[in-house]
């Protein structure tokens, strides 16, 4: 895989992007610990909150579909090297409250609009998954 990827900050001071370090990480794991089965439960993305952005504009994240992207084939080249991958869950389904930043920040492929009786509306990135999935 030709993609050369540094660490990027993100709007939280502890979480960097790092999608090759996804591939480290596992690879790791089987070469130290016999292959065991790995189910990653929470991968993902910070951005900065912002309610007065409008919900068509606040959807539009294009920084989470890079980021699924460069991880998600990382790890396909983890698994086609061995890597005894069973499951991968990103973080998250929907924007929700986050324990150090409460409700400043978006994890979600699901926007909630917290100031509309909680609406929710898929983000770009949510319809770019299901495409990755159908492939």
């Amino acid at each position: 895989m030709k993609q050369n990827f540094i660490f990027v900050q993100t709007c939280l001071d502890w979480l960097h992007i790092y999608p090759k370090g996804l591939h480290q990480i596992v690879m790791h794991l089987k070469d130290k610990y016999k292959n065991p089965k790995i189910y990653i439960t929470e991968n993902g993305i910070a951005e900065a909150g912002n309610d007065s952005t409008p919900v068509n504009e606040a959807r539009k994240d294009g920084i989470r579909i890079t980021y699924l992207d460069g991880h998600l084939k990382f790890l396909l080249q983890a698994i086609k090297e061995g890597v005894n991958v069973k499951g991968y869950n990103g973080w998250s389904f929907s924007d929700s409250f986050e324990w150090d930043a409460g409700y400043t920040v978006r994890f979600g492929i699901i926007y909630v609009d917290f100031k509309n009786n909680m609406r929710r509306y898929p983000k770009f990135s949510a319809f770019w998954l299901k495409k990755f999935l159908l492939k």
